[in-house]
């Protein structure tokens, strides 16, 4: 039976972080954020076996590196406000089995202008890149 503690001892692994509770806010609290807090989640949702259908990344972290678009227009995780991911969480949804998080009503963009931004811009400047090695 995995207890509270197997819980903050697999986030202390994960993080490298010691001082952690069981209300430790992991984004916050811990800095844990982007690519390191997904794979934080996946590794979480696989070892402990939980589902992870209704889980919603952009309530809870960011995402890694830059995006150029999100300066013009805002990413999921901007768009929402955050909900908070403790060990004491992550517990109880280990033995409910699934992701119990009741989001609050919320409205996305049906398409990613951010990233369709970004896109447009790699192109102009492959675009670019090919013509100057032409001339």
């Amino acid at each position: 039976m995995t207890s509270l503690s197997d819980i903050i001892d697999f986030v202390r692994k994960k993080t490298g972080e010691d001082s952690i509770r069981h209300d430790t806010d992991i984004f916050d609290g811990l800095g844990c954020c982007g690519d390191d807090f997904h794979e934080l989640m996946d590794d979480y949702f696989e070892k402990f076996n939980v589902n992870s259908d209704n889980y919603l990344w952009y309530f809870h972290s960011d995402e890694e590196g830059q995006n150029i678009g999100g300066f013009f227009f805002r990413p999921p995780n901007e768009r929402v406000k955050r909900i908070p991911v403790t060990p004491a969480l992550l517990f109880e949804f280990i033995n409910k089995g699934f992701w119990d998080v009741k989001y609050p009503e919320y409205k996305l963009p049906k398409y990613r202008i951010d990233i369709w931004i970004n896109y447009l811009l790699i192109a102009v400047v492959l675009f670019w890149v090919i013509k100057s090695c032409n001339n």
